[in-house]
């Protein structure tokens, strides 16, 4: 009798941390995903590290956020909703690294774009398994509603895109990178695509980064067993994918060398001798504690407001200005960025009323306030095993303008006419108005070494990619690696 076939083990890589010749006490000023990224990779080199979170609960502006119904009910939904791509492998692996499989974390869809009139890209089920880039251009060459001479132009252009190695000037937006395309392929995928990216229209977004996001889905690694173009959109609420995992993966394998010290706010940083003194806030007097490193891995705002502090605060003394220059600088360039606002309306139907898909587009316009979501995620879906998500619908609407109760009206009406929807209530909106920097072209990014000992991180750190899970992950890593 033949034994019964075993199901296929897929590897995962788990990212190398080097031993650090010399410990070090480290200090982590924020428990977002760029700050957890730090600490783990930080304790692993060998480090003491402190996390410092002003915050009950770790995540930061990707987090968890139970959201309560008339019935009484509490929804674990998050402050807005995410999507990740198989090109995302720095955090696909540290997620893994801290025992969070993504495979049971995140839900696995095709390269789609598909509106609710079954119009945009689709994903053939013959190419579903093929290697990158064929699995995308597939889902190009089979989109729906499209003329022969539409999805040729496209096909044509990302092979362009791909043999000048997805370059263009440094100027360039997104609507000139893509100048020429059918007016059908600018609107069901350019625009989506940049909007939910970059968070801004075509014509104002970063060509370069625009297509470095291409490259990497249709040329780049995947996180084993996904194509790098593979969406993945969460099934657990943003705390447990990563923050909130990585300090429970710290207690339990780093206990002796790590310290987290929730709702605690850093009020002041001071030079001392070749390292930095920290004083901090919780509920009694203010505390100070020396550190050899600090990582500051907090928003863009409150990160230029304490080193243009120190900055000022070191005004005169004797020996500094050089280091007065640089926090000074990093500070004035980190105000210079602007930033848009992601909206994430969740409402609720019939429990029994599904979306034809976990994750459809919306028809949305750019130069108009009517139609604000890009995006309508079916939670119901997403967590099938949860019978109290069952007809909660998360629409995105991204470089949102507006106060919350008119984006809230816009994204209802959008759903009644574009889904059919009448019986639609609204259950919480959140309006993230900083919620990433305008990646526009030419953008010049605050660096990761701010001064001596003093290394930075968030998504809006100089890097590869637009503010994104990935970019804040990465940030966090990059940082540790110079401690």
């Amino acid at each position: 009798m033949k034994a019964a076939p075993q199901p296929a083990v897929v590897t995962t890589p788990r990212p190398r941390f080097p031993r650090a010749a010399r410990p070090l006490q480290v200090a982590v000023v924020g428990a977002g995903w760029a700050g957890m990224a730090a600490a783990v990779s930080a304790a692993e080199r060998g480090h003491h590290v402190t996390v410092y979170e002003a915050g009950r609960l770790p995540g930061g502006r990707a987090r968890s956020l139970p959201v309560s119904t008339d019935d009484g009910a509490v929804l674990p939904l998050d402050n807005g909703q995410h999507i990740l791509i198989g090109a995302y492998t720095r955090t696909l692996d540290l997620m893994a690294h801290v025992g969070v499989a993504p495979q049971e974390h995140l839900l696995a869809l095709p390269l789609e774009l598909r509106f609710p009139d079954g119009n945009g890209l689709q994903m053939p089920g013959w190419a579903r398994g093929w290697p990158a880039p064929l699995d995308a251009l597939a889902s190009i060459a089979h989109a729906p509603g499209w003329s022969g001479g539409e999805r040729l132009a496209l096909l044509a252009r990302a092979l362009r895109w791909r043999m000048t190695g997805f370059q263009c000037a440094d100027n360039d937006t997104v609507a000139e990178v893509c100048r020429g395309l059918p007016d059908r392929v600018i609107d069901e995928f350019i625009q989506p695509l940049c909007v939910s990216a970059l968070n801004l229209p075509a014509a104002q977004a970063s060509g370069t980064v625009f297509l470095r996001v291409l490259s990497d889905a249709m040329t780049g690694r995947g996180h084993p067993p996904w194509s790098p173009s593979t969406l993945l959109v969460p099934r657990t609420d943003l705390g447990t994918l990563f923050p909130m995992s990585a300090v429970q993966w710290l207690a339990r394998h780093h206990r002796a060398r790590f310290e987290l010290h929730a709702g605690t706010r850093v009020v002041a940083l001071r030079p001392n001798e070749g390292a930095w003194v920290i004083e901090t806030l919780h509920t009694g007097p203010l505390a100070e504690r020396r550190f050899d490193r600090v990582v500051w891995a907090t928003a863009c705002g409150p990160a230029a407001q304490a080193l243009r502090a120190v900055g000022v605060a070191l005004e005169g003394r004797s020996g500094s200005p050089a280091l007065q220059d640089g926090l000074l600088t990093w500070a004035e360039r980190a105000n210079a960025l602007d930033f848009t606002a992601i909206t994430t309306v969740y409402a609720q139907t019939d429990p029994a009323w599904r979306l034809p898909r976990p994750m459809l587009a919306l028809r949305s316009e750019p130069e108009s306030a009517q139609d604000p979501a890009q995006f309508v995620f079916d939670r119901g879906q997403l967590q099938p095993d949860d019978p109290r998500l069952r007809g909660v619908l998360a629409f995105v609407a991204s470089d949102s303008e507006g106060d919350r109760e008119q984006l809230e009206a816009r994204v209802l009406d959008q759903a009644r006419r574009q889904l059919g929807l009448q019986a639609l209530r609204p259950l919480q909106t959140v309006v993230e108005k900083r919620a990433t920097f305008a990646c526009t072209p030419g953008l010049i990014r605050p660096p990761t070494q701010a001064a001596p000992g003093l290394l930075m991180a968030g998504d809006y750190i100089d890097g590869p990619y637009p503010a994104t899970l990935e970019g804040a992950v990465r940030s966090g890593l990059t940082a540790a690696a110079r401690l």
